[in-house]
């Protein structure tokens, strides 16, 4: 063999290795959930949850996102502080309305 196929056959080796490797996590290889989506949906209705989609304005959004950071909270456990205290005969906690 010639130098030059010598080198390009190295080369298509370590191609090969680099392929077989994969992404490492640091350069944006998620790692796997640790709970599936069908799992997560399961835990969600057993705890009572239920999802709720609406549309806002994006500056009530970050306002939000801002607010719920400030406070240590997730986004959706500053909805349900904020939603609780503010609809009347609501007790948190209860999944009954007065009235």
């Amino acid at each position: 063999m010639k130098k030059a196929d010598l080198e390009k056959t190295k080369a298509m080796k370590i191609v090969g290795k680099l392929a077989q490797s994969g992404t490492p996590v640091r350069y944006g290889a998620a790692p796997a959930p640790a709970v599936d989506r069908r799992e997560q949906r399961r835990l969600d209705q057993a705890a009572g949850l239920v999802p709720f989609a609406t549309k806002l304005p994006a500056d009530l959004i970050t306002a939000l996102h801002f607010a719920a950071h400030t406070r240590g909270v997730t986004t959706g456990e500053l909805l349900v502080q904020l939603l609780s205290g503010s609809l009347p005969g609501y007790h948190a906690g209860t999944d009954s309305q007065e009235g």
